[in-house]
């Protein structure tokens, strides 16, 4: 029986783990390797039958076909459960590296791109970049501009536990406080001394448009961090988070300097007294989180075609990476829209808000001073704070700083929902913000109920499942 994936949908659902039934993971064995999961969803992890395929690419051996319901019982020839974590911590990479489908990162050349990078002006370095990402169009996976593939097995597995078990009809609790459809995150690196000067306008822009905000700055080396800086941050309802130590593109490079350097960010982090983090660049390595002492992370994007450390972690929710919370990178950098893709409109943004809201996962952000001080960039940047305040009211869509989203999943994480009589009850930490939420059943898809509790009638809000239909597995 796979406990680990009957764990995994209660977390991700926080549903009754009794309610969920079991998957049965049959003879999984041999390498890793990429299949697919219905027509669009790309795996990685061991599978029992079809090829040994290490390229993401078209022709992928479709590991539905091999679904069984059995009894109260799924039968599946992978463990989703592994496949989620292999996709979460990216380690579906080095698979690609190694089939040729990515770029060899050179320590040299990238030790002497970082050694002069603050030298050279924003054109300069954008011609570079633009050559470094060559072909980035070409990767078929993860999936452009949005993948959620992580959630979309959780919709898959989820529905057919319900067909299994006879159920129309399951309920959990709401990914977001008080029934908000999605939650928003607008964080701003600030990498220079020219993007420090720039905060407070870039706090008046945000104020102006009832956007907060964090503000992750580079403890060493960069620029000085003045006290009255730091309070100005925190006074006026902003937060305060640490960006790397030094932003020298160095901080995963080899496991003893990193935890040298993991060392003094956490010294920072006791010093500011912050709770949450960002590498420079988004380099990562996740596997290494434990020497951190921060509660969360912002350095692991959802699809990374345009960041230097290329993956992503296929999901558009937050997850836990053993004790740190990271709440993925959901929305392209501004920088890489402006100077790698030339585009000055909001399309792009407006595309990925809009697949992200369909999954009511987390829209995050992150807007640099230090690339808004240019009138072209800072025009559209202000009309994306217009974009996005008008979408917050008109979606209902939860606004918070990153920090607020940290203290509610860790809440949401130890809520259960309990049985009284004819209804469930919500138990645990900030239960009265929690909604009762219902998946349903609906022509192979997940259609999400949620009560509209500003209504005197019981009126549902419906929310459908992006995850494309399945087929009915054989019994």
């Amino acid at each position: 029986m796979n406990e680990a994936m009957q764990q995994d949908l209660a977390e991700y659902y926080r549903v009754p783990p009794d309610l969920v039934g079991s998957i049965i993971s049959e003879n999984h064995a041999g390498e890793s390797r990429f299949f697919r999961f219905g027509s669009a969803t790309i795996c990685y992890g061991r599978c029992q039958a079809g090829p040994n395929t290490k390229i993401a690419g078209a022709h992928l051996y479709d590991a539905s076909r091999d679904v069984r319901l059995k009894g109260y019982e799924v039968r599946c020839p992978f463990d989703p459960s592994e496949v989620i974590d292999n996709l979460r911590k990216e380690r579906y990479v080095r698979a690609m590296s190694s089939a040729g489908t990515g770029i060899v990162r050179n320590a040299l050349l990238l030790k002497a791109y970082y050694a002069v990078r603050e030298l050279l002006p924003i054109s300069v370095r954008s011609v570079f970049q633009k050559v470094y990402f060559t072909g980035w169009r070409e990767l078929r996976f993860p999936h452009w501009p949005v993948d959620f593939t992580v959630d979309t097995l959780h919709e898959y597995f989820l529905c057919l536990l319900m067909e299994a078990n006879g159920v129309q009809r399951m309920p959990f609790i709401w990914f977001w406080p008080e029934g908000t459809r999605s939650c928003l995150v607008m964080t701003h690196d600030v990498e220079t001394a020219v993007g420090r000067d720039f905060t407070p306008q870039l706090m008046d822009l945000d104020d102006s448009r009832g956007i907060i905000a964090s503000f992750q700055v580079v403890p060493e080396n960069r620029y000085e961090i003045p006290d009255d800086y730091v309070q100005e941050i925190r006074t006026r309802g902003f937060e305060f988070n640490i960006h790397d130590l030094n932003h020298d593109g160095c901080l995963f490079r080899e496991r003893e300097e990193f935890l040298r350097r993991a060392a003094k960010i956490n010294k920072y982090v006791r010093k500011y007294q912050a709770r949450g983090f960002r590498s420079g660049a988004m380099y990562r390595n996740q596997e290494w989180y434990d020497a951190f002492e921060f509660s969360y992370d912002m350095s692991v994007p959802s699809v990374a075609h345009l960041e230097p450390q290329r993956g992503g972690c296929c999901t558009v929710m937050p997850y836990f990476i053993g004790k740190v919370l990271e709440l993925p990178l959901t929305a392209t950098q501004d920088y890489s829209l402006f100077h790698i893709l030339n585009d000055y409109s909001l399309d792009l943004w407006k595309k990925q808000l809009a697949l992200i809201g369909e999954k009511h996962g987390l829209m995050s952000f992150t807007a640099h001073p230090d690339y808004l001080i240019e009138q072209r960039a800072r025009n559209i940047y202000e009309a994306l704070l217009d974009y996005l305040g008008q979408m917050i009211s008109r979606e209902k869509i939860w606004m918070a700083l990153p920090g607020d989203v940290d203290r509610w999943w860790r809440a949401r994480s130890q809520m259960r929902l309990v049985s009284q009589g004819n209804a469930w009850v919500i138990e645990g930490p900030e239960k009265d913000r929690a909604r009762v939420a219902y998946a349903v059943r609906d022509r192979g898809r997940l259609t999400y109920e949620l009560p509209d509790l500003k209504t005197a009638q019981a009126c549902r809000i419906r929310f459908r499942s992006t995850s494309e239909p399945y087929s009915s597995p054989q019994v």
